[in-house]
């Protein structure tokens, strides 16, 4: 019998990935202003503790990958959510720039443990055989993080300074989204446990020979891909303005999250013949194609509009194939410590990403760094065709052997 989609628990985890990447990454750009007046730092000081903080987080995902597998996801996004709660109340509270950094971290170590690197293991452990629906249906909601905690975090902080925020934000965590997790722990109700007597597994394309291979060309793609995303969404609207867009740098920015949400929806309504290594290859190919797109095409206002479009799309796929990828490759078993060593990879490039972009722009320029940026995106495109061959090849190698 074929299993059903875990609506119920995709429901709740599209709850929680929203509260958790709008309280825990994206309000803080709103923020950050205000938390560098208090601090006497200046924005860039603090974005470079935020880099710090990603940067400790991406050292911390494989640990916290294996943790996983062997204590379950559900628990560990339980005791996730009280350690975020507890981090913003303390990045809230804080009494000095020391204590502000050291909470900073804690808020990226916990966010580890309750966004998608979790939520992916947490859909893997409970039904491995439709884990990559689930992932793109979870996926398509948690979209709209960034569409409801910009407006909601600006809309509160009109009246309410950047530390009481965060204590709101604190009580999102603590209040709605650990007794999620709790619930998700335990197997979202007593009929569907998340765990049976003889747990299914899902097995992957790639013989164990390929895998150290496999797995070293696949971790190369994502992280080059994060790199090519991270550098140019931190840095897009004074990108699109040194490119001579000026004031509508800002509104064409505004295309980038419905994009993202849109390449989402197409793909759960028209890809599901299409395999998440097929999926990895057009999402590899759609990031550096968007900014070859800005360079051949800038200044023009339409030319950057596409970008934003194609790149959106691009950055929406990646969420996908980053959970589905890993699975479709080496199946079910240790889906968890595969899952965090391939996010630390993805999270060292993106704290590294913006920093290496503002200073290649300093030396070389917008438009030989954004050359830059797009051949290493297309490293990424060659990186998943060489996995391609490797499947293909053991295909052909089986066959023969029959």
């Amino acid at each position: 019998m074929t299993a059903r989609i875990p609506i119920a628990s995709i429901a709740a985890l599209g709850v929680t990935q929203i509260i958790g990447y709008g309280t825990l990454y994206y309000s803080f750009s709103i923020l950050a202003a205000d938390m560098a007046a208090d601090f006497a730092w200046s924005t860039e000081w603090i974005f470079g503790a935020l880099s710090a903080a990603l940067l400790v987080g991406g050292l911390t995902a494989p640990w916290l990958g294996s943790l996983f597998d062997r204590w379950g996801a559900g628990r560990a996004m339980t005791l996730g959510s009280v350690i975020a709660a507890a981090a913003l109340a303390a990045c809230a509270m804080a009494p000095g720039k020391i204590a502000f950094v050291a909470a900073l971290i804690a808020i990226e170590v916990a966010a580890n443990v309750v966004q998608y690197g979790a939520a992916f293991a947490l859909l893997v452990q409970l039904r491995p055989e439709v884990a990559q629906r689930s992932i793109t249906y979870l996926t398509l909601i948690a979209g709209f993080a960034s569409t409801i905690f910009w407006p909601l975090t600006a809309a509160l902080h009109e009246h309410l300074s950047w530390q009481n925020v965060y204590l709101v934000f604190a009580a999102l965590n603590l209040l709605i989204c650990m007794p999620l997790h709790a619930w998700l722990a335990r197997g979202a109700n007593s009929r569907e446990p998340l765990h049976t007597a003889a747990p299914l597994r899902m097995e992957g394309i790639l013989a164990p020979r390929s895998r150290r291979l496999g797995f070293a060309l696949m971790v190369a793609g994502f992280a080059l891909q994060s790199l090519v995303s991270s550098a140019a969404l931190v840095h897009m609207v004074p990108l699109l303005s040194a490119l001579g867009l000026g004031a509508t740098a800002a509104v064409v920015g505004t295309l980038f999250g419905p994009s993202q949400v849109l390449s989402r929806l197409i793909n759960m309504l028209f890809g599901r013949d299409l395999t998440p290594l097929h999926l990895a290859k057009i999402a590899a190919a759609l990031l550096p194609g968007g900014v070859l797109v800005l360079i051949l095409t800038a200044p023009s206002v339409p030319g950057a509009m596409v970008f934003a479009v194609i790149f959106g799309m691009g950055n929406g796929l990646l969420s996908i194939v980053a959970g589905t990828l890993p699975l479709a490759l080496f199946g079910s078993e240790g889906y968890g410590r595969l899952q965090g060593k391939m996010m630390s990879a993805r999270l060292i490039t993106s704290a590294i990403a913006p920093f290496a972009l503002a200073l290649s722009m300093t030396w070389i320029g917008v438009i030989w760094s954004l050359g830059v940026t797009a051949g290493l995106g297309a490293i990424a495109v060659l990186a998943f065709l060489f996995i391609g061959r490797l499947a293909s090849n053991e295909r052909a190698t089986g066959e023969q052997t029959r």
